[in-house]
């Protein structure tokens, strides 16, 4: 079990970054760009600090840290992905991991389980193992109770607090993704697109706002897809509800992009990519009423 709870592990664990006011309905989430590993993740776990950053969104909160200055509030994770999750169920845990017998409620057939990346993750992005021994269900137990909930309430709060202020709003879901993939019938890495915009085939936001997004990384130089190979995690698809005035898009950052995936340092492509989207936001709050407009049109 470990040394201390898991919320004392963190210094805080997570963060809600407000601006003085908030002056648009839009709200950030960087939910796996947390870099704290404390020594009681790293005494339970057979990977380095460094080998278990692989599977982080490096850097995505600094990306989007100037959407403070824009009127939006960002809540950010310092606790690692690669400890706890919480761009899955709550409770999305692989049995194999577990010597005790993981409780009916336990979701422990999805497909992400099956890949390894559950609410308590079994591997890093490259395949690598991280625990050197089974874990108990109460130390995922703790985890869940202590830093998922939390974290959604945190997010909860910020959502509903935004609908009643603005009668609507839209959630930007920041993550980043390697710049490879390798498929299951080859060996052969694959190149990704510069940007892969997740909104569950159209069903989480509005479609103007995917438009608007698409249109202005072309416009930048950048390739960008739709849904492919991510449409959207668990919190898109949760507060991705349109009907409710209520709009989430998942945004995928090719890491190759603005830092050098080996040593994950930032690279000069690192200021490139902020000051995009610190442009791409600035134009996106002044026109967000207007791309929520269809949704509004069509709930009438």
């Amino acid at each position: 079990m470990p040394e201390r709870p898991p919320a004392e592990l963190f210094d805080p664990p997570f963060e809600v970054v407000h601006p003085s006011v908030q002056t648009n309905p839009a709200v950030f989430n960087s939910p796996h760009s947390g870099r704290q590993y404390p020594r009681e993740f790293l005494k339970l776990s057979q990977l380095d600090s460094h080998r278990l950053r692989r599977s982080e969104d490096c850097y995505v909160d600094d990306i989007f840290a100037g959407v403070v200055g824009l009127g939006a509030p960002l809540l950010k994770a310092h606790f690692p992905r690669a400890y706890l999750d919480v761009n899955r169920e709550p409770y999305e845990l692989d049995q194999g991991m577990f010597l005790d017998s993981l409780p009916a409620y336990v979701n422990s057939s999805s497909v992400r389980v099956a890949g390894g990346l559950g609410t308590i993750p079994r591997l890093v992005c490259d395949t690598a193992e991280i625990y050197r021994r089974p874990l108990y269900f109460a130390e995922a137990k703790a985890r869940i109770q202590s830093l998922y909930m939390p974290y959604h309430r945190a997010l909860e709060g910020l959502l509903d607090r935004t609908v009643a202020d603005f009668g609507e709003v839209l959630l930007i879901d920041c993550h980043s993704m390697p710049s490879t993939a390798t498929p299951a019938s080859s060996q052969d890495p694959l190149p990704r697109p510069d940007f892969v915009l997740g909104d569950r085939y159209g069903s989480t936001c509005a479609p103007a706002i995917t438009d608007f997004f698409e249109a202005a990384l072309l416009r930048r130089g950048y390739s960008a897809v739709r849904n492919k190979p991510y449409a959207g995690g668990h919190i898109t698809q949760i507060h991705g509800r349109p009907n409710e005035q209520r709009h989430a898009l998942q945004i995928e950052i090719n890491r190759a992009l603005y830092m050098d995936e080996e040593s994950l340092a930032v690279h000069g492509g690192f200021y490139r990519m902020t000051e995009d989207f610190q442009e791409i936001t600035a134009a996106l709050v002044r026109v967000l009423p207007d791309l929520f407009r269809p949704s509004r049109i069509a709930a009438e």
